[in-house]
């Protein structure tokens, strides 16, 4: 990448002739990246339409788009421009050209006041018009004069507020598309140098982190929205620029696909967990997501070493073959769908299957659990990140998705929260949650993700195929107080809650799950089945409440089977436990047992002798289950037949100077990893720098 030098000091300088050749070749370059060379009769068509509907009127472009219309009528140009870049069609051309100058009259114009939404008047409107400019060949002074009132070059000399991660990356394409229409070498320059903040990683704030967390807006993990915007432009960024003056030459960036994004697509769709308040704009926006990504991460294989390029591609193949509920290839748009439908038909191209093990990602307080066909994922709160983000008037009611959701997939099943659940499902009851039961008015708490619980210790620990999390929590606008924690095996997921404490003078419930499915529901002594999902297990002589009800929302009705355990109204200390055996038969369900060694609002923590595993979690220093902790922490323990294990340790609050940790197993020494041994016991260096991450060692028992 070009040095970044010293932003501030950059400024834009009109290219000594025009055309410049330079230019000539980049706008070349981004109508070749940007819309391909096939043709593509779905936007012929809808451009068509574009055209022969267009009636520039005193206040609308569309008479279906009164203006300001910063959305609609902005693409609708775009559309035009790109067919008009693949068929020639003069007619398109023309039409943009009227259609432009109209709205630069009435709406975009330099020196109005931008109203609303900052992101309109900076990057929605410019990013599409200036698109739309360089496909068609525009020249309209109104356009770069209204873009430099709203984006003028210092709008890049500082990255904070809103000119950072995904909203610094869009600015900075504003910027190239605006030198790219003046030849203006100053411009490019700045476009690229002010990239240079967003590929270092971050401990706070906006930006990628250690853990492959993703933030945006402070405090909301989000590799599914704002994360794919900054990607998709940086893969047409180094897509754009190779070759010329400006080519990108960080490396970074390649690491985020498999670090960050790759974890939260399942199956070619991108997990709401990372989709900040966009969870519920329409259905399968999921895939829709999904698919952006996939195009994203084959665009910047193009850029990429030839190694990723090929893992890449054979990790989009894999996600396309399995996309059965939205097909990708059928919903791609191009120049994407020419790109997908080549590796498709390449066989030399596997298609990779989906990855098994886990991944803990304590800075954006999100774990994902991959087994054989099955796959889990949760989502939680804490004092680095928001319950839910609500804003812009979207996702008011998504107040309990930080308080432990619990998604999970088995075969057949990757649309279960694809299909009309948000605007369906009981807010109150989303899967894996506890909640307090008091009412809350849309739009509780603060908006734009600042809705986070005072408590530091949410996180765990993971040797990458098993895990167990834990979370402090505190319920949004409520009193409740609960110590959650899961423990992710091959078959199972066991889910232990207590210190479950109100005083709202309304009821607790726990979640156990509230499935989108009319499947039938059987339930015995301790245990309960949905044909075709999986089984539960609740011991202890646990009163499991179900109920089975069809609800509306959004225009369309779905059927929920809704499981969950009720604390009572102001519960004091109130606890549970049950397990969730994800595409279990009820015959497997029935003679499944659990074996909690403790449960308490100091220690929880779960004995599997079959896999030789024990784990726990610390929210106090002391002992369970044969391994005593000196301060708060999370461990896993693991027993190999070989004669030797492995202890994986983290600190989610992030503020221990040393940790011991002792087993009751004959311990003979440390064969790798970064532990003392003495007398019986581990002890650890200072784990407050780790951010949370799981450190693990190797040991050697006595013979």
């Amino acid at each position: 990448m070009a040095a970044a030098g010293t932003l501030g000091a950059l400024t834009p300088t009109r290219a000594a002739h025009t055309p410049d050749d330079t230019f000539v070749l980049l706008r070349r370059r981004w109508r070749e990246v940007i819309t391909g060379d096939a043709p593509d009769q779905a936007l012929t068509r809808a451009a068509g339409r574009y055209r022969d509907t267009m009636a520039p009127g005193r206040s609308s472009l569309w008479p279906d788009e009164p203006f300001p219309s910063y959305v609609a009528t902005p693409r609708r140009l775009r559309t035009m421009a790109r067919a008009h870049a693949l068929t020639g069609d003069a007619s398109l051309a023309e039409a943009v050209a009227e259609g432009a100058e109209h709205y630069l009259r009435r709406v975009y114009t330099a020196g109005a006041f931008p109203v609303g939404n900052w992101w309109h008047w900076e990057i929605g409107v410019p990013k599409a018009l200036l698109d739309a400019a360089v496909l068609t060949g525009l020249e309209n002074p109104a356009l770069p004069a209204a873009v430099d009132h709203f984006v003028p070059a210092n709008r890049l000399a500082s990255y904070s507020g809103t000119s950072t991660g995904a909203n610094r990356v869009d600015l900075c394409v504003v910027t190239l598309l605006r030198a790219m229409l003046a030849d203006d070498h100053g411009r490019a320059e700045l476009a690229v140098s002010a990239l240079s903040p967003v590929f270092p990683l971050v401990s706070e704030g906006d930006g990628f982190y250690r853990d492959g967390s993703f933030i945006q807006h402070t405090y909301v993990p989000y590799q599914g929205a704002y994360g794919v915007t900054l990607l998709s432009g940086l893969a047409t960024l180094y897509a754009v620029l190779r070759g010329s003056p400006w080519e990108l030459t960080d490396q970074g960036v390649f690491d985020l696909v498999e670090r960050s994004f790759a974890p939260f697509v399942r199956d070619g769709a991108c997990m709401d967990l990372v989709r900040g308040r966009g969870v519920g704009r329409r259905p399968f926006g999921d895939h829709e997501r999904g698919a952006e990504i996939a195009a994203a991460v084959l665009l910047l294989g193009e850029s990429a070493p030839a190694d990723r390029r090929a893992r890449w591609q054979a990790m989009v193949k894999g996600w396309a073959v399995r996309s059965a509920y939205r097909p990708m290839l059928e919903h791609a748009e191009p120049p994407f769908r020419a790109r997908l439908a080549a590796i498709l038909d390449d066989d030399a191209i596997p298609a990779a299957p989906e990855p098994v093990g886990h991944r803990l990602l304590p800075m954006s307080a999100r774990a994902v659990h991959r087994r054989p066909g099955w796959c889990a994922a949760l989502s939680m709160a804490s004092h680095r990140i928001g319950h839910y983000e609500h804003g812009n008037g979207e996702n008011p009611r998504g107040w309990h998705t930080g308080s432990g959701m619990l998604y999970w997939w088995a075969e057949g099943h990757g649309d279960q929260y694809s299909d009309s659940f948000w605007p369906t499902v009981d807010p109150y009851r989303l899967p894996g949650t506890t909640v307090s039961t008091r009412r809350l008015p849309d739009g509780a708490g603060a908006a734009w993700g600042d809705t986070r619980t005072p408590w530091r210790w949410v996180g765990g620990a993971t040797d990458g195929t098993y895990a167990v999390a834990g979370q402090h929590l505190s319920g949004l606008e409520s009193t409740m107080e609960a110590f959650k924690s899961w423990f992710f095996l091959d078959d199972a997921i066991v889910c232990l809650g207590a210190g479950i404490t109100s005083r709202d003078g309304t009821a607790v419930e726990t979640i156990v799950d509230n499935r989108r499915t009319g499947a039938a529901l059987t339930t015995g002594a301790g245990w309960a089945h949905i044909e075709g999902h999986g089984g539960y297990v609740v011991p202890g002589g646990q009163k499991l409440r179900t109920l089975r009800e069809r609800r509306e929302g959004g225009g369309v009705a779905r059927d929920y089977v809704t499981l969950w355990l009720d604390h009572g109204v102001d519960p004091q200390a109130a606890g549970y436990a049950y397990v969730l055996l994800p595409g279990a038969s009820q015959a497997a369900t029935r003679a499944a047992s659990v074996s909690v060694a403790v449960n308490t609002a100091r220690l929880q923590a779960v004995q599997v002798p079959s896999l030789g595993l024990t784990a726990a979690c610390f929210w106090n220093a002391g002992t369970a289950a044969g391994l005593t902790a000196s301060a708060p922490c999370a461990v896993l323990a693991r027993e190999h037949p070989d004669g030797t294990a492995t202890l994986t340790v983290a600190d989610p609050r992030c503020d221990l100077d040393e940790l011991a940790v002792t087993w009751d197993r004959p311990m003979a020494e440390v064969l790798r990893g970064d532990a003392v041994l003495t007398g019986g016991t581990l002890r650890f260096g200072r784990l407050a720098g780790q951010e949370g991450a799981s450190i693990t060692v190797r040991l050697r028992f006595q013979p």
